[in-house]
């Protein structure tokens, strides 16, 4: 058992949770800690129940795959997020992941509840905390509605300081046209914009950071100004 007197890593995944393509992010990520992983579709509850039951089988076969004790917990409104006995699940895992869709509806349902105050307590602890897609824009201190552009952006983790995470960077822009420069534009100075490609993550941080999968991480700073980094390379965000 890990038994870290600092925070855990960050995994900040793109695209590809539960998938063969990000097998060695949760491998890495759990690495030294208990192999137990709790996972949380909240991030899809809006959809219905037949979306995050996709999200939950996708969870448990990926895990199962890999031998990994998983627990699915089914956080799908505030009340579910307020739950002791749903909060008391997350102490002991090696592994908080939270999975895809509407990151604002994610961060207003968990951050500040109880099941999210046992993530950062967890993550404090030295447990790793994982978030693909609306899960990787909601461990950020701001988590501006992409969706909905008009709508402000509500208050996330926090755990990923100083940056403003945008996923499925290679295609965000064929999907949501105009979604690069809007984001850019609505975040605030001295706070850096992240692209991470599909199939992609950063982990370790919360300074310093590792690009693992098939794609990029990407620091956008000027008009046009995109740093690239690869698989395996490391840099830092102060």
């Amino acid at each position: 058992m890990h038994n870290a007197a600092v925070s855990g890593p960050l995994g900040l995944v793109g695209s590809g949770e539960f998938t063969p393509a990000t097998e060695a992010v949760d491998i890495a990520l759990l690495k030294g800690r208990e192999q137990r992983v709790v996972f949380l579709p909240t991030a899809a509850a809006l959809e219905g129940a037949k979306r995050t039951s996709y999200w939950v089988e996708l969870g448990r076969t990926h895990y199962r795959r890999l031998d990994i004790e998983a627990t699915a917990l089914m956080v799908r409104d505030r009340a579910h997020a307020d739950d002791a006995a749903i909060a008391a699940q997350v102490a002991g895992a090696g592994l908080i992941y939270m999975s895809g869709g509407d990151p604002t509806y994610l961060a207003r349902t968990l951050v500040g509840s109880r099941v999210g105050d046992a993530i950062r307590e967890a993550w404090l602890g030295g447990a790793a905390v994982a978030g693909c897609s609306a899960g990787a824009i909601a461990l950020a201190e701001s988590v501006p509605d992409i969706r909905r552009r008009g709508e402000p952006s509500v208050p996330g983790f926090g755990l990923a300081r100083g940056m403003a995470v945008l996923p499925h960077f290679d295609q965000i822009d064929r999907w949501r046209p105009g979604a690069t420069t809007w984001f850019v534009d609505h975040t605030p100075p001295g706070v850096h914009v992240i692209g991470i490609d599909e199939d992609t993550a950063m982990v370790d941080g919360p300074t310093n950071w590792r690009v693992m999968g098939r794609g990029s991480v990407w620091i956008l700073g000027a008009p046009g100004e995109r740093i690239q980094h690869g698989d395996g390379e490391t840099f830092s965000i102060a």
